[in-house]
C-alpha cells in the first residue's frame, strides 16, 4: 500500500511517499512544494497543483497529514492551517481518505519518544527506510508521518467525511 505523507507549511510543505508491506517499509520519493512568496491565494494554489502532481505520479492509496500546533504567533498558525487544509483538498479531490497526526504521534512512532529532535527524526527516517542520504527537514516530517500511518491509524476522513 502507497500512503502518501505530508508536512504542511505555507513556504514549504513536505511531502514524503512509502510503500507498506506489513512491517516492510519502502521509500518511494520525497521532496517539497515551496510556493515562495506572494498572495495568499496563489501560494495555496502551488501547494494544492504541486501536491495533485505527486498524487498523480504516484499513486498513493492514503495519506497522512501532520497536524497543526498552536504556536506563539496566530498569524502563523492560520497560515499554517490553511496550508494544511490545501493539503487535505489535495487528498479529498483524489478521493483518497485522509488521516491526521499530531507531531508527538509521528515522533513517537518513528523515534520511541514524543520530544524527540528534528535531526533524530531525520536519522530515524533515513535508517527505517534505508536511505543513502537525508531528506530535508520537511521532507523527512512528511516521510516521518507516512511511516506513523503505517504503523498505526489516526483520526480518518474519506471524502470530506470523518469517518
Amino acid at each position: 500500500m502507497k500512503i502518501l505523507g505530508i508536512d504542511p507549511g505555507l513556504q514549504v510543505t513536505g511531502f514524503g511517499v512509502i510503500e507498506s508491506n506489513g512491517s516492510q517499509l519502502r521509500y518511494v520519493t520525497s521532496g517539497c512544494v515551496k510556493s515562495g512568496a506572494g498572495e495568499l491565494a496563489q501560494r495555496l494554489k502551488v501547494i494544492l497543483e504541486g501536491l495533485k502532481v505527486v498524487i498523480d505520479e504516484h499513486g498513493p492509496v492514503e495519506v497522512a497529514v501532520e497536524k497543526v500546533f498552536v504556536n506563539a504567533n496566530p498569524q502563523s498558525t492560520l497560515a499554517l492551517g490553511q496550508a494544511r487544509g490545501t493539503a487535505i483538498c489535495a487528498a479529498v479531490l483524489a478521493g483518497l481518505p485522509v488521516s491526521e497526526y499530531t507531531a508527538l504521534q509521528v515522533k513517537q512512532a518513528v523515534v520511541g519518544h514524543g520530544h524527540a529532535a528534528k535531526e533524530q527524526v531525520q536519522a530515524m527516517v533515513k535508517r527505517l527506510l534505508a536511505l543513502q542520504g537525508s531528506p530535508t527537514a520537511d521532507a523527512a516530517d512528511a516521510l516521518a508521518c507516512a511511516i506513523c500511518h503505517a504503523h498505526g491509524k489516526g483520526q480518518h476522513y474519506r471524502k470530506g467525511r470523518r469517518l
